[in-house]
């Protein structure tokens, strides 16, 4: 009988190795992010773009297409309430077909809707979902924690309601592995079969985050911040909060194939080259 070369260790890691290799990252677009992620990431990382009230939506979009036109797969967040209604989105639709950008992200967004703008992100994925449109993939949020402005019950009810219109979801940050393998579980009970990105952070300066933050306010992605100051504190603090041991204990999940997770969507804060050498010395580990 042939023995399998393969150790124990080698097979418990591999759920860890795909995960850290294929990683996608998310960015505020800012003025600088474009050459920053051509000078530090990888080809083949898939880059998402969030959408900030302060910048709008032409910044998500114009960094999108930049990157998009290097090869790089991008996926831009079309925040619901920045679009200004069926037309917008249509010409939204058709700008990101142009480039050849075959994915988004549909939150509902921060900003305050104006006049025929979409009030939440189901009402822009129904509208989505009738027009000839070349995504493959549509995300939607999901948040293991409470939501700041929705009650859990409402969380639930939205993302059942969503999932006939999309592809995949993306978890807010969740610091607890127990608190993220709960929910997990029970999404699935629930009947939520969409893939999972699972949302972890990257390497972050205190004195980095500030900056973006003051400039471009609390979007999407600063979002969970808000009011949260041990958050904060566990994101800055040296050797607060460790994305390795984290995912070391959501092992469980990550090896059953029934909690559906796709990979990891790494919420950078711009800091990307500190980021892309953080994984590369995770996969060098492991």
């Amino acid at each position: 009988m042939t023995s399998d070369p393969t150790t124990s260790d080698d097979r418990s890691r591999a759920p860890l190795d795909r995960l850290l290799s294929t990683a996608r990252l998310e960015v505020l677009p800012t003025r600088t992010v474009t050459a920053d992620v051509r000078a530090h990431s990888p080809q083949h990382r898939t880059v998402t773009v969030t959408a900030s009230e302060s910048l709008g939506l032409e910044a998500t979009l114009a960094v999108a297409c930049a990157l998009r036109a290097d090869g790089r797969r991008v996926v831009p967040h079309v925040a619901a309430r920045m679009v200004s209604g069926r037309s917008h989105l249509e010409d939204i639709v058709a700008r990101l077909h142009s480039a050849g950008v075959d994915a988004v992200f549909v939150p509902g967004g921060d900003a305050t809707p104006g006049p025929g703008a979409y009030t939440s992100s189901l009402d822009l994925l129904r509208d989505l979902a009738r027009m000839d449109h070349p995504f493959r993939d549509i995300g939607v949020a999901a948040y293991p924690e409470s939501h700041p402005t929705l009650s859990d019950a409402e969380v639930v009810d939205a993302l059942a309601d969503k999932q006939p219109f999309t592809t995949e979801m993306v978890s807010n940050l969740c610091f607890d592995p127990d608190t993220l393998l709960a929910w997990i579980r029970t999404a699935r009970d629930r009947g939520t079969a969409l893939p999972l990105w699972l949302g972890v952070p990257g390497r972050v300066d205190a004195a980095r985050l500030a900056r973006v933050g003051a400039r471009i306010g609390v979007g999407q992605s600063l979002r969970f911040l808000t009011g949260k100051v041990g958050t904060i504190a566990r994101l800055i603090a040296p050797g607060g909060y460790d994305t390795q041991r984290f995912l070391t204990r959501m092992r469980s999940a990550l090896e059953d194939p029934t909690s559906r997770v796709a990979g990891l969507h790494v919420y950078t804060f711009n800091e990307i080259a500190k980021t892309e050498a953080w994984l590369a010395d995770e996969t060098a580990t492991h």
